[in-house]
């Protein structure tokens, strides 16, 4: 019997074209969740490139409301899958304390998760499905609907970046390696720190690539002008997109490059561009705002300065934490200068600025403390202990301590500058890393994709040619094809 896979097809329409070269090598029945703006819509609705069983368009099922929303069947949705939906929805970047152009009530929003949940039992009842095969979750209705297939034993095929080298990883829970797994069913290659650190340049070759690219001031103005002759019908649509009106865009965007200019000016005036390294000190990196490392995976961890301060009140009296901010919050319009003087004004902090070498930071500091990055495994490479605040594929390090509350963080801090790291579970965890990952660039092929059919990531409402999506499809065949063997792989894997 024919397997069911249920695909979630999202705007960057990666699995579209993984779903195109697995129908290929599989015999399955596709169906598909799409997530997409209004113009899109139109390819999917006449493409023939992938037989779709049957598809559901996300937003068209959503319709938000401000009447009190069914409690009752959202009461027994948290109760029989194990959710928290507030959890989930006072962490959404669009519902609460980041989003600039509607403000939600709690109405709406239950109103929008109760509508989902309805709409993903129905697609789950009817189609019952062997595999979910998706991307890792960014947003919360997402996320939901991943922890609703993992609650019904639906196995989960989901694709993120490894952040190592330029490859991607194939998972069925984001914070952990699939299987039974562990750093001692490799052998260590004997590198030595100054080797391993050697390694870190490729580590991080995929960093620029992983991040959105700085809006140039031409895409700037391609945007205005594309946005004056429009007639956006994804305001009435998509709540994604409710309050986006011409002049609110146009507003923000004026504001947001203000703003953006005047804090990168304190930037440079305030922070420290050369910390004393040879005094003792903790070092924590600040995370990068509105993203899922914080607001789904540390979700009770999101103020970003009572975290400094828990930290700061936590450190051996005769250490100094440092702090340095994200070199790529430039993304997100760094952080109002009010968040900067806070940190600036806690007595045992230095705040240090962005373009200060952190691999300086790790060759000297005692400890590292990340909320949910990527330092702690770096601190690992210049044999540093750390602590992280959730769960991580590198937990499993000995020398990574992984903090369950905010009250056990002074002896964890004061147990863990004490840890040695071995260099040789370093040099396993690596070799678990190459074994897991697979050779698959996913932002890179984004980026080629959102240059071609995207305007160069200018606007994602746009229409799709069916013919020019066939010659992308087979210019960037040996890739895909490659993605869809490591799928098949994946799948014959987590049935056995």
């Amino acid at each position: 019997m024919a397997k069911k896979i249920l695909f979630w097809f999202g705007a960057d329409f990666t699995h579209f074209c993984l779903s195109h070269y697995l129908k290929k090598e599989i015999d399955a029945e596709f169906f598909a969740i799409i997530d997409i703006t209004n113009k899109p819509k139109s390819f999917f609705k006449h493409q023939d490139l992938v037989d779709i069983k049957k598809q559901w368009f996300f937003h068209d099922h959503i319709h938000p409301n401000t009447k009190q929303p069914d409690l009752n069947y959202l009461r027994e949705i948290e109760k029989k899958y194990d959710l928290n939906i507030w959890k989930l929805a006072l962490n959404e970047r669009l519902f609460y304390r980041f989003y600039n152009f509607h403000k939600f009530t709690a109405n709406e929003i239950l109103s929008i998760d109760e509508h989902a949940c309805k709409l993903f039992e129905k697609i789950l009842d009817e189609v019952k499905p062997d595999f979910f095969i998706t991307k890792q979750p960014a947003l919360h209705h997402l996320e939901l609907f991943y922890q609703i297939c993992r609650a019904r034993g639906i196995k989960v095929l989901m694709l993120n970046n490894s952040n190592f080298g330029n490859t991607s990883i194939i998972v069925e829970d984001i914070s952990k390696f699939d299987g039974s797994l562990t750093i001692n069913d490799f052998e260590s290659d004997n590198r030595t720190f100054d080797e391993l650190q050697k390694s870190i340049k490729k580590f991080k070759e995929n960093i620029n690539t992983n991040l959105f690219r700085k809006t140039k001031t031409s895409s700037f103005i391609k945007s205005a002008l594309r946005l004056l002759i429009s007639n956006d019908k994804n305001v009435l649509t998509n709540y994604n997109y409710f309050g986006r009106t011409k002049f609110k865009i146009f507003s923000y965007e004026i504001k947001y490059r203000l703003n953006s200019y005047l804090r990168k000016k304190f930037i440079d005036k305030k922070l420290v561009t050369n910390p004393d390294l040879n005094t003792k000190f903790v070092y924590f990196g600040l995370s990068l705002e509105m993203e899922r490392s914080t607001l789904i995976d540390a979700p009770f961890y999101t103020n970003t300065i009572e975290v400094v301060r828990s930290i700061a009140k936590s450190i051996p009296v005769d250490q100094i934490l440092y702090v340095k901010e994200h070199p790529s919050a430039f993304l997100r319009g760094w952080r109002k200068i009010s968040e900067y003087k806070e940190i600036l004004d806690i007595p045992n902090v230095v705040l240090i600025h962005p373009d200060f070498s952190s691999e300086q930071l790790y060759k000297h500091t005692s400890l590292v403390i990340t909320i949910g990055g990527s330092a702690g495994f770096e601190g690992a490479l210049y044999g540093k202990p750390s602590i992280i605040f959730n769960e991580l594929r590198y937990s499993i390090l000995p020398c990574v301590y992984r903090l369950k509350s905010i009250e056990e963080l002074p002896n964890a801090i004061s147990n863990s500058i004490n840890t040695k790291v071995d260099v040789n579970d370093v040099n396993k965890f690596i070799k678990l890393l190459e074994h897991v990952t697979i050779d698959f660039n996913w932002l890179e092929a984004y980026t080629e994709f959102e240059k071609l059919f995207y305007n160069d990531a200018t606007s994602r409402d746009t229409n799709i040619p069916i013919q020019e999506m066939k010659k992308f499809l087979e210019k960037n065949k040996v890739k895909l094809e490659k993605l869809a063997l490591e799928h098949i792989k994946k799948m014959d894997e987590l049935l056995n």
